[in-house]
């Protein structure tokens, strides 16, 4: 029997705050709940309706405001139309009917669309589209399949000899069941679209979203900006999305807001969540007040965008926000830099702004802290933590095991050695997420979690504070948090930073230190540019080094000059590190100091060490360091080649949570390491991270990353490879993971290997004809298989126009700095269906670092529809595009015009990949390749040892569609021939196209040339003449040259098919088909068919005008289908205009006129006589067979064609054609999704940034 539960739950674990002395603060003093204190939560949005989120623990509103700052809820409502009669169109073309309750002393209603989709979460958008096929498409087109596969087997059951009549009423059958199974494969919900109403009552802007899509607005919610009264709305009972609005540019855009995602709600619920029910529940300042900043834009499926960043800091300056949490954070090239980085700056520095941000989720190496987080010196960044309660609570370990960080936490030292993590604080909770969910809860972790429950924590401080008139700048809370953080025994500094935050020792350190002089005061501390000394290579080991550093004084914005003037600072300098030779003391006053440290690691042994230089004030030197220099130093374990240049381990025993780093030297010449885990364990499986760390000046940490989570069978095993880079250290990390239960012991060796491509890259071009490469193996006998293997083609744009301007008030920072934007279009035709990738080369892989702001693409069909978006990071964005027309528009923004200025001719490039790799011919020796004979295959080579090879090119049928002169190909060249080097080896290699070659079209051309130079000019200039008549003929609507043409040129068909094309073009074409079928007769009499079917029947023709004779025959086969096609469609709409007008049916045609009758036959003459000459599928006769089938009631057919004709054109009137079929085979789910997309695949305008 079961043993009786326990009938407590631990709830302490579910939102941790026992551990960062947040619950022992709030028993002390509850009403510094955070009460006071304004949190901007920059994040994917925040739901308005979740649980916890609707007030503070003092009544008021808990979100004061929702921004969007990313522009995808953005809503072009430029479009000013009034009512008539009550009633307005819509963009969508629904008639919307305006409630008598609405004010509106302008009349004047500002108007918009927006496709739902597009601002749906992608999580809710994929389970709205499962529902709604699942319930409207899938029921009903099974039945109507069924129906039309049941039609035709009794058709085949009743029919068994089959007249041509008979095969083309089973081809109609036929083709409705392949249309509608191709219906079924090509389903794609577009989503719905939400007409927008924008108007000003008299006191505020108000707007209503057209929810229903059926145009009744009186059902719909009419809501004012957020700000003013809270106000929001759900899109729907089953989408639970709430959202609000706010309107801009005074009332030409209106913004939607809604959550990107569930992350940004659970950040908030984590810092300030208040459950006046349930106070377990409690976030963690449940008094303060939330304004919920969405910078996750849903275009990017809710990445940050420099245009987000920006727009938010503004918003936060203006709100005057207490602090910041910024839950996000990406690896940058160069720390403590750019565009955004200033303005966050500029935000704590000037604003007193507490900006607390997410460390970084890419442990466990070392310098893998993100920014901002991680690497800007005004922002706190958070570590992850798990506590043993959130083991049981959270994750339901069987076991408590000892706190620790997260395996994943990002690590310190940044790369300009600064220590990157600032302090750290629980990784995880179970709190609210957006109702759109349909759960109220959920559980989360990362260091997104970490900081916002730092975040709260900090906002209990300040609320103290505030409730007690102390006053505080961003460096007194800085101090306070790091100088009482508690430290994890066994938990390294990289990760834990200072210790985990103690809010009550914090407000403690507040309160006694609050009368300090130096309370208020930050410092700079500079080596060089760089924060911190960090000795990571060898070369920086062979003996002592000085460095220089300079200690500045920072005080805050508002300080007066007296307290600058006053300033006289004692500051005794320590260190607890015998390696390290600094002075003990130093004056400071307000001016940059500089001082000397010698660093000596020559004692040091194999691995990482850290110590600081702490500077204290004399007059109090337990209120701990006014500042610190952080030290770092690895010291790399050398690999010789006496062991084969591997590192064995064997028998390393590994605890849940424990990690364990080597560092090594990386051999001169090796190109890649092999890794082997081995599990000596019987009994025990086991999880474990690999993860592989080289660092070079100005490249992330990512550049020269690998990472590889693993899972060990008991006595089980793994093998991995990736590249390195010779001369530089090489972190390697063994990590098991944190919640990996039991001890397990493993064997894992490392080895490196050198296989070395000469030159380093490879260039191909095509017009070389051979291209030579020289490989080395330069540590070991190695085996070597090269192959090249181009996987895409890389296609170079310039813009087609640039437009700059001055943006608005949301991009205006405070004393009226004002940022601009350029908008360059570029355009290119994708030749078939296949999948593209944009990027700016200039640009690409910068965000946080970029000089500029933002950068964002959206890339446009033919239509104006929007495809897709992308930002710096391009390899997230790939798109999966039709054959047809593309628009690119590229924006980027920049405080100064001249720098846009400087990129109107920016290039930007489309690589679109190939959908067979191309792979090269490979040869061991120059005569083989040239001849094209055996090529290589493999051979060993010893070290030392060098081997030549050499690259055809690419025959000429074998480039891709599309791609020509300015355009490569783009792949890589592996060298190994084992499956682990492959993986890890790879040479980057382009191949450079050169023009296609000149095709000969006759052999007999200069002959006809020859033959042309006999003809007299006075000829030359008749028929140039005639012909530009006949050409100009189709332009002007008055038959100015037909009557004189004809009389001088009575046999001359070119003309006669000019005529048919200007009768057949006209606006009131409807009124003359007659004289169309005249016409089109009259081109079809003068052309000889016998001799046209005799001469198609020919083989060979050894004429020696052969040539001509083609030529002419071609030309006359096109014009006689061309005017049967004509002919054919306006017999077909003649028949069509009448049923139109009488409503006759095709079973009532024997009733109709005899006008009507012989139309019909002559229009079934016509389509048997096509028949002869061409093919029904061919482009030249799709129209005539879409209108022939709707003549005869065979829509399966009518609808085969209309969706051809559709692939070629994808117009509206093509789609309409096609939605009209649809109806008159009743298959009203198809219409009714097709008709229902029509305003979204052909928008008026492109979508805004």
């Amino acid at each position: 029997m079961a043993a009786y539960p326990d009938d407590s739950f631990p709830y302490q674990g579910l939102l941790p705050k026992k551990e960062t002395g947040a619950a022992s603060f709030l028993s002390r003093y509850p009403e510094y709940d955070g009460r006071g204190i304004l949190i901007a939560i920059l994040d994917t949005g925040v739901d308005p309706g979740a649980q916890g989120l609707q007030v503070t623990s003092d009544g008021k509103p808990k979100i004061i405001d929702i921004i969007d700052t990313t522009g995808s809820g953005d809503v072009n409502t430029s479009t000013i139309v009034k009512p008539k009669d009550g009633i307005i169109t819509g963009i969508s073309g629904r008639t919307l009917k305006i409630p008598e309750n609405w004010i509106n002393p302008s009349e004047n209603y500002h108007v918009g669309l927006k496709n739902g989709y597009e601002i749906f979460p992608k999580t809710l958008r994929e389970r709205i589209q499962k529902e709604k096929r699942e319930k409207l498409w899938d029921p009903v087109h099974r039945n109507c399949l069924a129906e039309a596969c049941r039609e035709l087997d009794e058709f085949d059951s009743t029919h068994t000899s089959l007249s041509q009549v008979e095969k083309i009423e089973r081809e109609e059958l036929q083709t409705q069941v392949e249309m509608l199974n191709s219906m079924e494969k090509k389903y794609c919900d577009s989503g719905p679209s939400y007409d927008c109403l924008v108007w000003h009552d008299g006191e505020t802007w108000r707007a209503c979203v057209d929810t229903s899509e059926l145009g009744d607005l009186s059902n719909c919610s009419v809501l004012r900006n957020y700000s003013v009264a809270q106000e929001y709305a759900s899109l729907g009972l089953s989408e639970m999305l709430n959202y609000s609005i706010n309107v801009y540019d005074e009332g030409n855009t209106l913004c939607i807001v809604a959550s990107g995602g569930a992350h940004g709600t659970h950040v908030a619920s984590i810092a300030a969540g208040f459950f006046p029910d349930d106070p377990e529940r409690n976030g963690i300042a449940p008094g303060a007040q939330i304004l919920a900043v969405k910078i996750g834009d849903t275009r990017l499926s809710t990445m940050e965008t420099g245009t987000g960043l920006i727009r938010a800091m503004i918003e936060t300056i203006k709100y005057k926000c207490d602090l910041v949490n910024y839950s996000y954070g990406e690896a940058t090239h160069w720390p403590n830099a750019g565009c955004i980085c200033e303005v966050i700056n500029d935000a704590v520095l000037k604003h007193n702004v507490i900006y607390v941000s997410s460390a970084g989720n890419n442990g466990p190496c070392l310098s893998t802290v993100g920014c901002p987080g991680g690497t800007t010196s005004s922002v706190i960044g958070v570590g992850a933590y798990v506590s043993p309660d959130m083991m049981v609570s959270e994750y339901s370990l069987r076991e408590k095991l000892p706190a620790n960080q997260y395996t994943w936490s990002s690590r310190g030292p940044c790369a300009d050695g600064a220590l990157g993590v600032s302090i750290s604080a629980p990784g995880g909770a179970i709190a609210s997420v957006p109702n759109w969910t349909l759960r109220g809860t959920q559980l989360m972790n990362g260091t997104s979690m970490s900081s916002p429950n730092a975040c709260g924590g900090i906002a209990l401080l300040l609320s103290g504070l505030k409730a007690n008139g102390i006053g505080y700048s961003v460096h007194f809370i800085r101090r306070a948090l790091e100088n009482t953080a508690m430290k994890i025994e066994g938990i390294e500094v990289f990760a834990q930073g200072h210790g985990i935050i103690q809010v009550d020792k914090a407000y403690e350190y507040l309160v006694q230190n609050s009368l300090m002089p130096t309370r208020n005061l930050g410092f700079n501390v500079f080596v060089g540019n760089q924060r911190g000394i960090y000795l990571r290579d060898s070369p920086n080991h062979a003996s002592p080094s000085d460095h220089g550093v300079a200690i500045e004084p920072v005080f805050p914005e508002y300080a007066v000059n007296s307290e600058r003037i006053s300033l006289q600072l004692h500051i005794a300098l320590t260190c607890n590190a015998s390696w390290i030779n600094c002075p003990g003391h130093l004056e400071l006053m307000n001016q940059c100091r500089h001082i000397n440290i010698r660093v000596n690691p020559s004692g040091l042994r194999e691995g990482v060490h850290f110590t600081e230089v702490c500077g204290y004030d004399t007059t109090a030197p337990d209120a701990g360091p006014l500042f610190r220099l952080p030290i770092t130093v690895t010291v790399p374990l050398r690999v010789h080649e006496s062991s084969g240049y591997e590192l064995v381990c064997s028998d390393v025993p590994f605890k849940p949570g424990q990690i364990t780093r080597h560092f090594l030297e990386v051999p001169y010449g090796a190109t890649w390491a092999e890794v082997t885990v081995s599990s000596l364990s019987s009994d025990v499986s086991s999880k474990f991270v690999l993860h592989a760390v080289q660092l070079e000046k100005q490249k992330a940490y990512r550049t020269n990353e690998f990472y590889k989570f693993i899972s060990l069978l008991e006595k089980g095993s793994c093998s991995e490879a990736f590249p390195v880079l010779h001369g530089k250290t090489l972190e390697f990390c063994i990590a098991r993971w944190w919640a990996s239960l039991g001890d397990v012991s493993v064997k894992y060796t490392i080895s490196f290997h050198g296989i070395v491509c000469t030159p380093s890259q490879l260039h191909i071009n095509a017009a070389d004809g051979i291209t030579r490469f020289d490989v080395i193996s330069t540590m070991k006998y190695e085996e070597v298989a090269p192959l090249i293997s181009l996987k895409c083609w890389i296609q170079s744009l310039r813009p087609i126009s640039t437009k700059t301007r001055p943006l608005g008030p949301r991009d205006t920072l405070p004393n009226n700095r004002q940022f601009y934007e350029i908008i360059l279009m570029y355009s290119f035709h994708q030749t078939k269906n296949g999948e593209v990738t944009v990027s700016c080369p200039l640009l690409c892989e910068l965000l946080y670092e970029s000089e500029y702001d933002s950068q964002l693409w959206m890339l446009f069909d033919q239509n104006k529809k929007l495809m897709g978006s992308g930002d710096a990071y391009p390899h997230q964005y790939s798109l999966k595009l039709d054959k047809g027309d593309y628009t690119i528009r590229l924006q980027v923004r920049h405080e100064q015009l001249s720098e846009l200025e400087r990129l109107k001719d920016l290039p930007t490039i489309v690589s679109h990949r190939i959908p067979n790799s191309l792979n090269l011919d490979v040869y061991d020796n120059h005569g083989n390749a040239l001849i094209g004979k055996k090529k290589s295959t493999s051979l060993t080579l010893q070290s030392g040892c060098t081997q030549p090879f050499f690259v055809t090119s690419i025959p000429d049928d074998k480039i891709p569609k599309g791609a020509g002169p300015g355009c490569f190909l783009s792949g890589t060249l592996t060298l190994a021939k084992s499956e682990l080097g492959k993986k890890a080896d790879m040479v980057s290699v382009q191949y450079h196209l050169i023009p296609s070659p000149n095709k000969q079209k006759n052999g007999n051309k200069d002959k006809e040339k020859d033959a042309e130079k006999e003809k007299d000019v006075k000829e030359e200039f008749a028929d140039a003449l005639r012909d530009l008549k006949i050409q100009w003929m189709a332009k002007l609507d008055e038959n100015v040259f037909y009557e004189e043409l004809k009389e001088s040129y009575p046999t001359h068909l070119p003309l006669y098919v000019a005529r048919l094309h200007q009768l057949d073009t006209e606006k009131d074409r409807m009124k003359r088909m007659d004289v169309i079928v005249e016409a089109a007769d009259d081109v079809i009499s003068r052309i000889d068919q016998t001799a046209l079917a005799i001469h198609l029947a020919m083989k060979t023709d050894p004429r020696p005008e052969a040539a001509t004779v083609k030529s002419d025959m071609e030309k006359q086969k096109s014009s006689l289908i061309d005017a049967l096609c004509r002919k054919g469609c306006a017999l077909a709409d003649t028949i069509l205009q009448y049923h139109s007008q009488e409503g006759a049916t095709s079973e009532e045609v024997d009733s109709t006129g005899d006008d009507t009758k012989d139309s019909l036959a002559n229009l079934t003459e016509t389509f048997w006589e096509i028949l002869k000459w061409t093919e029904l599928t061919d482009a030249k006769v799709l129209t005539f067979a879409y209108k022939h089938a709707l003549v005869n009631k065979m829509h399966g057919r009518a609808l085969k064609f209309a969706i051809k004709l559709l692939e070629d054109k994808p117009n509206k009137e093509n789609w309409k054609n096609c939605i009209q079929v649809m109806k008159l085979l009743g298959w009203k789910h198809c219409a009714s999704f097709t008709e229902s997309s029509l305003s979204i695949m052909f928008p008026q305008e492109y979508a805004p940034f």
